[in-house]
């Protein structure tokens, strides 16, 4: 095998967890998770985590490493990363990352995207105008300045908003111009595989997600964590699937609107995917058809490994 680190890349419900899987079994590996969500302890079934037999049978990492309650960050990921590449590599085997948090990717393969400094009354401003009319607004005034970065960020992401409007203003550029920088050869010697689905085929496997998660009884584990002593962290609450079943459990919605609501809010996400990995350089992509099997999909990456 011509790399012992490799990353699994794709928008959501692409087919990455179960290659990874079948990858990790195949070269004896373990497996890290690039999910911003799936670090959430309970938050399972709106995540998609892995089945608990596949965590069973191949370690995986940065899975289940933090409260609800609690924030996670670029900079811990990093962190958690080092220290879960290290594990595995004092094994003598070999590391399979997967996800499509393109974010924590693009940290993990080109390092962290500093930017300009922090300006406090900026923020101080831009929380007064929340506190007036309401977090969409502010996303609505990003949408103009950076089309870019708003497809990327969660309307009711509200950390992320403040920092690409306060980048704005303290350089009259948008932050996208910065993210973009990342053009170079992944650092540390990683070997990138991307999944491509055509968007008809993209979109049927996200609604039949959604679907499942339904079953899987998503409504009854957000009301498990909303009961909880201590309340979710903004991050959690807004993560697609929570989000809309918590407006759903308050009133706000019917649950048929709502579950239409997560189809699409995670056909968007996708689209915002797609545009974060066409930046991306280095990256070995397969296209899929529909009717391929897991088992096809890894043949054609072991001969892309052993090139």
């Amino acid at each position: 095998m011509r790399k012992n680190k490799i990353l699994i890349l794709g928008v959501t419900a692409g087919g990455k967890g179960k290659l990874a899987f079948e990858l990790a079994k195949k070269l004896d590996a373990e497996i890290i998770s690039i999910d911003s969500m799936k670090v959430y302890r309970r938050m399972d079934i709106g995540t998609a985590k892995p089945p608990k037999e596949n965590r069973t049978a191949v370690k995986h990492h940065l899975i289940d490493v933090v409260e609800p309650n609690e924030s996670f960050s670029v900079d811990t990921f990093l962190s958690l990363t080092d220290q879960a590449i290290k594990e595995i590599e004092s094994k003598g085997k070999p590391v399979v990352a997967v996800g499509g948090t393109a974010m924590y990717i693009k940290a993990l393969l080109y390092g962290i995207f500093e930017g300009p400094g922090t300006d406090e009354n900026i923020r101080k401003n831009l929380k007064e105008q929340i506190g007036k009319t309401g977090l969409p607004e502010l996303h609505k005034k990003l949408s103009t300045i950076d089309s870019e970065a708003a497809s990327r960020i969660h309307q009711n992401d509200e950390k992320r908003i403040i920092r690409a409007l306060e980048v704005y203003e303290l350089t009259g550029k948008p932050i996208s111009t910065f993210q973009n920088q990342f053009s170079a050869e992944p650092k540390d010697d990683w070997l990138v595989i991307g999944l491509q689905r055509e968007k008809e085929d993209a979109s049927g496997r996200i609604n039949a997600r959604v679907k499942k998660m339904i079953e899987l009884g998503l409504v009854d584990e957000v009301k498990s964590l909303l009961a909880e002593e201590k309340p979710l962290s903004m991050q959690a609450r807004c993560a697609i699937g929570y989000a809309e079943i918590i407006d759903y459990l308050e009133g706000k919605e019917t649950l048929e609107n709502q579950i239409e609501q997560i189809k699409i809010n995670t056909r968007r996400f996708a689209k915002a995917q797609r545009t974060w990995f066409k930046t991306f350089r280095f990256v070995n992509w397969l296209n899929l058809q529909e009717n391929d099997t897991v088992e096809q999909v890894l043949e054609r990456s072991l001969q892309i490994l052993n090139k």
